[in-house]
């Protein structure tokens, strides 16, 4: 939470890829991509009710006896049906309000055409019973979306920000130490920054904070939460409803959270805060624009890990930190009809040095969760990676060649570049 707010929150401009760079197609191909993040968003209740709906049936296909064992938990059912109303209710809400904001200032815009259901349809052989044919992953998607929320804008979440956000923030303090800093004279880069609070938090802190994401499903919720939030807990959402296994009490499946637990909008960021939407590795091509690099959760979600610390080191000044936290899921191993590689941390510290990156610090055995219910009996823990590495000031090669435009006494000289100090 900041201290010193600033006259207003910075717009978060590109929500969307800018369509007006876009050719027709693939302008098109972006709309039909944010037109079945909309489906999914608008469908959430009737798929996760069709769920209840057909446990409820089979319930009622029990003998009678085993029925009256199970009055509490029909009852329960019933709780499970008002919590997905409530959940969607949230959803509708933030649907409305991004229309209403005009969903960024570039890019495809949701249309009151979208939200009233004429999104492009999309078949799927075991969905064909629904009012609208959607994708069970983007279905999967927005759920992931609610627990997203509830671990960066709420009070139950602040364990898991403690885990993931702190050691990047202090990294950064320790490098880039606020008081001896004007304000927005550090430029940071927050690559996947999903809900947005590591990119809030750093702006808070003075710093000016660029986010980056892909996901339509996250660029909606994080715009919704930093600009359309007016005040603190002002709504509830019920994100572990859709877990209907490894659960102690009825009452932990429903379990209400609050959110935002700060209001972005009362608490303005002394520092800039922007978020741009589009593919990391298209969006950030020019070199030397950052300061420091907060990757968070983040590289593994690369088919090609390599070029995510490439592009890192490109866009980092001379003398810049990368900092990064977590593990190496690699999310597209193993899916169908897409290429990856899996390095493991001994690879990626090689790459890293290869690369050019000075390692400054390098720790395994970080306990982080992700989104984990707190009350579940299954809970997944990572022992996620940590490092701090410096692009150089100058590149070994380059000073060489620069010693010898600069120096007249070795114009003619040779100069072994390996040991250009000795020339």
């Amino acid at each position: 939470m900041c201290d010193m707010p600033s006259t207003s929150l910075n717009e978060l401009h590109g929500m969307t890829s800018d369509s007006a760079m876009l050719n027709p197609e693939v302008a098109e191909e972006e709309r039909q991509n944010l037109q079945k993040i909309i489906a999914a968003l608008r469908y959430y209740r009737t798929h996760l009710l069709n769920r209840v709906n057909k446990t409820t049936n089979y319930l009622n296909s029990l003998p009678k006896r085993h029925q009256d064992m199970l009055v509490k938990y029909r009852h329960h059912l019933n709780v499970v049906r008002d919590c997905i109303d409530k959940n969607q209710m949230v959803i509708k809400k933030m649907l409305r309000d991004n229309l209403l904001l005009g969903g960024g200032n570039a890019g495809p815009e949701i249309t009151q055409k979208d939200l009233d259901g004429h999104a492009t349809k999309i078949r799927h052989q075991d969905m064909e019973h629904s009012d609208e044919h959607v994708e069970p992953f983007q279905i999967l998607k927005a759920q992931s979306t609610l627990k997203a929320i509830a671990r960066d804008w709420s009070m139950e979440g602040a364990e898991e920000r403690e885990q993931s956000y702190k050691p990047i923030i202090d990294a950064i303090e320790h490098y880039y130490n606020p008081k001896d800093l004007k304000i927005n004279e550090i430029k940071i880069l927050v690559p996947g920054s999903g809900l947005g609070r590591l990119t809030y938090e750093l702006a808070c802190r003075g710093y000016e904070c660029e986010g980056n994401e892909f996901s339509y499903f996250m660029l909606l919720a994080s715009n919704f939460v930093l600009n359309c939030c007016k005040e603190e807990n002002m709504h509830t959402l019920y994100p572990w409803v859709h877990q209907n296994v490894n659960n102690l009490h009825r009452a932990d499946q429903v379990a209400a959270v609050r959110f935002p637990d700060v209001c972005p909008d009362k608490n303005k960021p002394t520092g800039l805060l922007s978020i741009v939407a589009g593919d990391f590795l298209e969006v950030y091509k020019a070199p030397s624009c950052f300061h420091c690099v907060a990757t968070c959760f983040f590289i593994d979600c690369a088919n090609n890990v390599v070029d995510f610390i490439e592009t890192i080191y490109n866009i980092l000044m001379p003398g810049g930190i990368w900092v990064n936290l977590g593990p190496l899921l690699y999310h597209f191993s193993d899916v169908p009809n897409e290429q990856s590689i899996e390095p493991t941390y001994e690879d990626i510290l090689h790459i890293i040095s290869c690369i050019g990156f000075e390692v400054l610090t390098s720790k395994s055995g970080i306990r982080t969760k992700y989104a984990q219910n707190p009350q579940s009996m299954l809970k997944s823990e990572y022992e996620s990676l940590f490092w701090i590495c410096r692009k150089p000031l100058t590149n070994t090669i380059e000073a060489a060649v620069d010693g010898m435009q600069s120096s007249a006494e070795i114009r003619d000289e040779r100069c072994d570049i390996n040991g250009y100090n000795e020339c």
